[in-house]
């Protein structure tokens, strides 16, 4: 009997790709990572448009002319430049994340339907937002000493609520959900679900493709409103119940864990840290952005405080991505151990390739890659496989 072969395994899954298809995949995920930078260039130029053209200081002194309404104010002044600074990257965000998808085969979305979700979503974000703006600038008037320290609390609650909650009543106004029909997948899912402590009495297929063509699940929300989801995508492309249990218990590792809540933490402590730094440079950074607004308590300054932190998000990327890959692959070993799939996993692996190149440097993959990379995932998958069936 021939001894299994981990690593000749993993080479046999990524030779199932053509060349053209792993180039194409490599120009895709490198393109992406200069997107970042010229991302974040779009960003800080948006909100330097918006300081010269002084709209938010006249805004917030005609707001205050006759009284000082502080809560007004700073609602007002922070949703004024959330969409001010949406209108200003528009064209960014669609060449970023509608036409460049669309030239690399990972959409078939009209761009009226991009828009269209992209206005909802981002008027229901930048309220969102300007609602924790509030009291961010609360806290700044009130412990101008330590406010960035309560700041990072309500960012936790904030991450907590965007990751957590959001999705589960947002999503539905964008695709329908249809009952997983009784049958050998529904059964399947069910089954790991009732064997890892997952909901099981809410398993839905969605329409995934009338955003994107990747192959993809998840599972949202908690406690009650838990949601086991997959995308019709993964069905168009072929999945078998293997790949499903697979793809599924990988889902159900983070929502076991709560890797959703951990996440929440971590970026809170980040964000915590982000707002402590953004005490520290303010007033160097808005002489540098040509802003005359001398105090970090003044909500004419949210676009100086918008691009430090988009500067600290730049800089903190290998950060975050360090924490989302240790959660993957956490997600990975959850689905070795209960859906015990190992090529199901490969598989389904191998059909996320062509939009994560599966191969790349140590040094790349550490800097911009937020899972750890297919060529990795299936060498674990095929240890794994290896291991037990000694």
């Amino acid at each position: 009997m021939n001894q299994f072969d981990p690593a000749a395994a993993t080479a046999a899954y990524l030779a199932q790709m053509s060349p053209a298809a792993q180039a194409r995949a490599t120009a895709y995920t490198q393109g992406g990572h200069w997107l970042l930078l010229w991302g974040w260039l779009v960003s800080v130029l948006a909100a330097w448009l918006v300081i010269r053209s002084g709209l938010l200081t006249r805004v917030e002194a005609t707001i205050a002319r006759k009284k000082r309404r502080l809560v007004l104010t700073s609602f007002v002044v922070a949703l004024l430049f959330l969409l001010l600074d949406w209108v200003i990257e528009l064209p960014w965000d669609v060449y970023a994340h509608w036409w460049r998808e669309r030239s690399y085969g990972l959409t078939s979305q009209p761009l009226s339907g991009y828009l269209i979700q992209q206005t909802v979503s981002n008027i229901i974000g930048s309220i969102i937002l300007a609602i924790f703006l509030i009291a961010l600038y609360a806290l700044m008037r009130r412990a101008p000493g330590k406010w960035w320290v309560w700041g990072g609390g309500i960012a936790v609650l904030l991450f907590a609520f965007i990751i957590v909650i959001v999705p589960t009543f947002l999503e539905p106004m964008f695709n329908t959900f249809s009952p997983a029909p009784v049958g050998p997948i529904r059964n399947a899912v069910v089954a790991l679900a009732e064997r890892t402590g997952t909901p099981a009495d809410k398993i839905y297929i969605y329409d995934g493709s009338r955003q994107s063509n990747r192959y993809t699940a998840h599972v949202t929300g908690i406690f009650g409103i838990a949601r086991i989801e997959m995308s019709n995508v993964m069905f168009q492309k072929g999945a078998d119940v293997a790949e499903v249990r697979a793809v599924l218990a990988h889902e159900m590792g983070h929502y076991v864990h709560d890797h959703l809540i951990l996440v929440s933490l971590a970026f809170g402590m980040l964000t915590m840290a982000g707002l402590w730094l953004s005490h520290l440079s303010f007033v160097p950074a808005a002489r540098v952005l040509g802003s005359n607004v001398v105090s970090i308590a003044d909500p004419a300054g949210v676009p100086v405080l918008f691009a430090i932190f988009v500067t600290l998000a730049l800089l903190a990327t290998p950060i975050t991505n360090t924490i989302s890959r240790s959660i993957e692959a956490n997600a990975d070993a959850f689905s070795m151990e209960n859906a015990n799939e190992p090529d199901g996993m490969a598989r389904a692996l191998v059909k996320s390739a062509e939009y994560r190149a599966a191969s790349p440097g140590a040094l790349e993959e550490f800097l911009f890659y937020d899972h750890p990379s297919v060529r990795r995932r299936v060498r674990a998958a095929m240890d794994w496989k290896a291991k037990h069936l000694k």
